[in-house]
């Protein structure tokens, strides 16, 4: 029967087991204690012949077959380098970088191709009911008008804050002070 030592590792942790294999043994008969056995105990005259029962003396329980593993096989040895393999590896990659230069090309236009242009620019016209005239966006009625001094009464009551020029959002305090007498203007109005 073949005996198995294992031993374990500190370093990996990580049980080794060494296989030392020996032939099996073979059962051991023990004959002479059967012809012992019936030389002792009278047999019956009807049997004609009689045949031993042998045990063996421990179960065996086959043994896989370990199969030695295939030898390594040595690394080709590479080729020496030439100015002409060298140009030749050279070439190929640069096909291979143009292939892949072209492919990002057609991913980066697809999406391009595919959006529609915005039906507004989001700016709102906005008509002066006054004057009639009609500005290009909100901010623009303000900054227009304040350079024209016609917000002068407003920035001499501080609606503008200390600062008018600078301020962002003045339309909206324009529109509050004077609240009938702007309104939107549409696209479809305006054509």
């Amino acid at each position: 029967m073949a005996k198995k030592k294992k031993s374990v590792s500190t370093a990996s942790e990580e049980p080794v087991v060494d296989q030392q294999l020996e032939p099996p043994e073979e059962p051991s008969i023990q004959i002479e204690e059967v012809q012992v056995a019936e030389q002792t105990e009278p047999e019956p005259v009807a049997q004609a012949e009689s045949t031993p029962i042998v045990e063996p003396a421990e179960k065996v329980e086959p043994q896989p077959i370990v199969e030695p593993a295939p030898a390594p096989v040595p690394p080709a040895k590479p080729k020496p380098l030439t100015l002409i393999s060298l140009s030749g590896e050279l070439n190929a990659l640069r096909q291979v970088v143009d292939e892949q230069g072209k492919l990002i090309a057609q991913l980066l236009e697809a999406p391009t191709r595919q959006r529609k242009p915005p039906t507004s620019n989001g700016k709102i016209m906005i008509k002066d009911k006054q004057t009639g005239k009609i500005y290009p966006s909100k901010n623009n009625v303000y900054q227009s008008l304040l350079k024209a001094g016609e917000l002068k009464e407003l920035v001499d009551a501080g609606v503008f804050g200390p600062n008018p020029a600078k301020n962002s959002f003045g339309c909206y305090n324009l529109f509050r002070a004077w609240p009938n007498r702007f309104e939107e203007v549409h696209e479809e109005q305006s054509a």
